[in-house]
């Protein structure tokens, strides 16, 4: 430790050295360092902006191509999943993950709504001859609220609910979102499930 003593004495006394070169050259070339220090801001923002328009644009793509149900009978369960998470995020939600899979409790995907409630949606992408039941929409009430700690539940599907599930929904308060009304959703004429 003595041994290094001498050089790291010397190293301080250079570093300061350098330091104050550098706040006295700064000092002297004030407007200089300020419209380089501006310049290099107005990148950042300048690049930040075009990553922000290039995701807008990329989401408005993706969502464009949902304005008919058509497009959602051709996707996977994880597609149709990640399809209404763009829907989600192009009505102005925030905080929105695709969270469905194996042990996924009946969340697929969970977001935080315009006006700051937390929602769950269950997807169910079936084909026209099945039909969401009573213990899919019952299986969704006894989580979202204590496990997922969300304040709305939402049941999407492709298809269509069971008279006994929608009654269900409408007792308990879950969106039920239909066939028609996932369409109206997508196309931008209805409403999203929280509102």
């Amino acid at each position: 430790m003595k041994r290094n003593a001498p050089l790291l004495g010397v190293t301080a006394v250079v570093v300061l050295v350098l330091a104050t070169a550098v706040v006295r050259w700064s000092a002297q070339h004030l407007l200089l360092v300020t419209a380089l220090l501006t310049a290099a801001a107005a990148v950042v923002v300048a690049v930040l902006r075009s990553r922000v328009r290039a995701r807008q644009r990329e989401l408005e793509t993706r969502t464009a191509r949902l304005r008919h149900i058509g497009p959602f009978l051709a996707m996977t369960p994880k597609a149709f999943e990640h399809a209404l998470a763009d829907l989600c995020r192009r009505d102005g939600c925030t905080k929105v993950r695709v969270v469905g899979g194996a042990g996924d409790l009946a969340a697929d995907v969970l977001a935080t709504t315009p006006t700051g409630q937390r929602i769950l949606i269950q997807a169910k992408r079936y084909g026209p001859r099945t039909f969401v039941g009573s213990n899919d929409v019952q299986v969704v009430n006894g989580t979202y609220r204590d496990v997922h700690h969300c304040d709305l539940a939402a049941v999407v599907t492709t298809s269509s609910f069971t008279k006994a599930a929608a009654a269900f929904c409408a007792q308990v308060g879950i969106r039920a979102v239909d066939q028609r009304a996932l369409a109206l959703w997508a196309d931008g004429r209805g409403r999203p499930p929280w509102a």
